[in-house]
This record gives structure tokens, C-alpha cells and sequence, in this order.
């Protein structure tokens, strides 16, 4: 897995995790890639640090700042994830066949969320339907 640091040509400024550098490059090309804050499809990575530890110390500062980073990354995935529940409909299993009704009906603006399987985002990605995977990050842990 690898970490971008991720600017849409609005720049807005934004991290993703990818399975490796191809799987970025693959997505981006796809246009599958979009900003989180203003869904531009215009995607590039940015200027990253890598990580280095030169410490053996069992408490060193590169677990203090990743702890404190994982907070901050957990912490916008759930200011993420109250703004969807107060703002979309929850939709369950249902998602592929909703997303199709609000997709093929120009005049429906409804907004919804909900759980789709690999094999169900693959079929709708074909007949062209958007799709956005947000890590859904547990309120109570």
C-alpha cells in the first residue's frame, strides 16, 4: 500500500491510499479519481515526504506522529462520514439497483449511499456510472 498526497486543479489538497504507484496511474487515467471537496476528475499527486525512522527507541517520534496523523486522517474520514448520513440516503444493499434508477432518470437529483460488492462496481463503472469508495471509518473505535 502507498499514501499520495492528491491536488485537483481547483487545488484542493487531499490523501489516498492506493495498492501501488500503477494502481494510481490506472484510476487516473480511467478519470475513476475525483477531489473529495469539489469532485473535479482532474487528479495529480503532489510533493510527498517519505517516512524514515533513525531511531531504536521502542517510543520514538515516528509512532507518536503517525498515531497523531492516523487521528487526523480518522477524524476528517468521520466529519466525512456525518456529512453523507445527515445529507444522503442510506440505501443498504440496495445501492447497484438505486444508483441505476437515479442514473438512467436525468430528472431524479436524489443523493444516496450505501453497499455495493466488487462485481457490482465493475458493472455499473461499465455502463458508465461514477462511483466514489469512502473508507467507512467506525464512529465508536
Amino acid at each position: 500500500m502507498i499514501k499520495y498526497n492528491l491536488k485537483c486543479e481547483n487545488n484542493h489538497e487531499f490523501e489516498s491510499w492506493f495498492a501501488d504507484s500503477k494502481e494510481f496511474e490506472k484510476l487516473n487515467s480511467r478519470k475513476l479519481l475525483e477531489c473529495i471537496f469539489c469532485n473535479s476528475k482532474k487528479i495529480s499527486k503532489t510533493i510527498m515526504a517519505p517516512m524514515v525512522s533513525i531511531s531504536n527507541n521502542k517510543h520514538n517520534n515516528e509512532f507518536q506522529i503517525n498515531e497523531y496523523e492516523l487521528n487526523r486522517e480518522k477524524q476528517k474520514l468521520l466529519k466525512l462520514r456525518n456529512y453523507i448520513e445527515k445529507n444522503f440516503e442510506y440505501v443498504g444493499k440496495d445501492f447497484s439497483k438505486k444508483v441505476r434508477e437515479i442514473f438512467y432518470d436525468k430528472k431524479n437529483k436524489k443523493t444516496i449511499y450505501g453497499i455495493a460488492s466488487n462485481e457490482e462496481r465493475d458493472e455499473l463503472r461499465e455502463e458508465g456510472i461514477d462511483l466514489l469508495s469512502i473508507p467507512w471509518v467506525d464512529k465508536d473505535n
